[in-house]
């Protein structure tokens, strides 16, 4: 079973606590075991999943520690252009990572104009994004493996 690491961050307590717990869901349903990881804002998450990346302990020579990621977390819009740079430098940190490194990463970085409109996106009972990014690192996880071979 693939273990995950979860990169979290902390600055929408309540939306982050949706996302996680639908991404805990998820990967409990399919029998997955994973470790959280909590940062600030939005754009720590990319260099949070670098390290995790970097770190080859645990799993056996040569393997990472981790088979997947899944990054969770919420930029909502306000007045200034703030908005759209973390926006941007997150995502474009994690796709940075995911391809130098040919690792899965399932991203629920939600970017959003209200909080009304993360709130449905997170929770686990109404769009459960948490949920859908671990899924989406655990597929991707699997055709790593089937494409190896």
């Amino acid at each position: 079973m693939p273990h995950v690491m979860i990169v979290v961050s902390s600055f929408y307590e309540e939306i982050s606590t949706h996302l996680l717990e639908g991404a805990k869901m998820a990967l409990e349903e399919k029998h997955c075991t994973y470790e959280v990881f909590e940062v600030p804002g939005a754009l720590e998450i990319p260099l949070a999943v670098q390290y995790g990346v970097q770190r080859e302990e645990g799993r056996g020579a040569g393997k990472l520690k981790f088979d997947a990621f899944v990054a969770l977390g919420c930029v909502i819009r306000g007045q200034t252009s703030h908005y759209d740079i973390v926006c941007k430098e997150c995502a474009g940190g994690l796709t940075r990572v995911s391809l130098d490194y040919s690792v899965p990463i399932g991203n629920a970085v939600l970017t959003c104009d209200s909080r009304e409109q993360a709130i449905e996106r997170a929770h686990p009972e109404k769009r459960n994004k948490g949920g859908a990014a671990a899924n989406a690192a655990l597929e991707l996880f699997e055709l790593s493996i089937k494409t190896r071979r």
